[in-house]
């Protein structure tokens, strides 16, 4: 593992904040599911808090604070973290403003690419937490580094119904496709495209699409629920998790979804 620069206690999380933090953070409150079960599979033991939404590990026993868009601000400062991780998709910035105003160091991170990812959790590891790089990050860095295949098709990625929304353009799930060999039908380079854009069944039930995943999250769907939809593009049903968490998941998801 690599041994983090103990000399600084000032870093710049991922949109530029400076956030004071210990040499080695002890007490760590997650508000970004797939960061959680990254905390948890480096150093459970460090773990104090997780939203209602951290479902990985399975067995996590740490104190619930509600939900991301919600957060319990008065039972965060009572877990007194040394420092709590959030994300700038998932967390609201008036939650992330007023535990920092209660003096809680709060780290942001902003993951919308694969590379991203991995830079973004090298840093939290390395700078924010001062735990060095997982080994777990390290392979998953391995399993994502050769080039981009072929193209093999062009997908969509349904994350609800009624009404319907897609995965669209600077997002995770679509870099993560792309380096797959899929292109994402609803990708677009326009500055102003919804990144998660709302779209009628028919047009996604049609001749020019290869094939249509469908995952368990955050809508769940299942062999009963949204596969009935479609009569001219195949369907795949999918772990949610591995589609759109960076962390431990990487991993699985190279070889699962490949």
């Amino acid at each position: 593992m690599t041994t983090p620069d103990p000399r600084r206690s000032s870093f710049p999380d991922d949109l530029g904040h400076a956030v004071e933090v210990p040499g080695e953070a002890r007490r760590v409150v997650s508000l970004v599911p797939s960061l959680t079960e990254a905390v948890a599979a480096t150093r459970p033991e460090a773990l104090l808090g997780a939203t209602d939404w951290c479902t990985h590990p399975a067995d996590l026993d740490v104190t619930r604070v509600r939900g991301t868009k919600n957060p319990d601000r008065s039972a965060i400062v009572a877990l007194r973290p040394d420092l709590v991780i959030a994300n700038q998709e998932e967390s609201r910035e008036l939650d992330v403003r007023r535990l920092r105003e209660a003096g809680i160091a709060v780290w942001v991170t902003r993951i919308e690419t694969v590379d991203e990812a991995f830079a973004s959790m090298r840093r939290l590891f390395v700078e924010a937490l001062g735990w060095g790089v997982p080994d777990w990050l390290e392979e998953s860095e391995r399993a994502w580094s050769g080039p981009v295949p072929e193209p093999r098709g062009t997908v969509a990625v349904p994350i609800w119904r009624d009404p319907w929304m897609v995965v669209g353009p600077r997002t995770f799930t679509t870099d993560l496709l792309r380096r797959l060999g899929w292109a994402n039908a609803y990708d677009s380079d326009a500055p102003d495209a919804d990144r998660y854009p709302h779209v009628e069944p028919a047009d996604l039930d049609r001749h020019d699409l290869d094939l249509v995943l469908l995952p368990d999250e955050p809508y769940v769907f299942t062999p009963d629920d949204g596969p009935e939809v479609f009569t001219q593009v195949p369907t795949r049903l999918v772990n949610g998790r591995l589609l759109t968490w960076y962390g431990p998941s990487l991993l699985p998801a190279r070889h699962v979804l490949d």
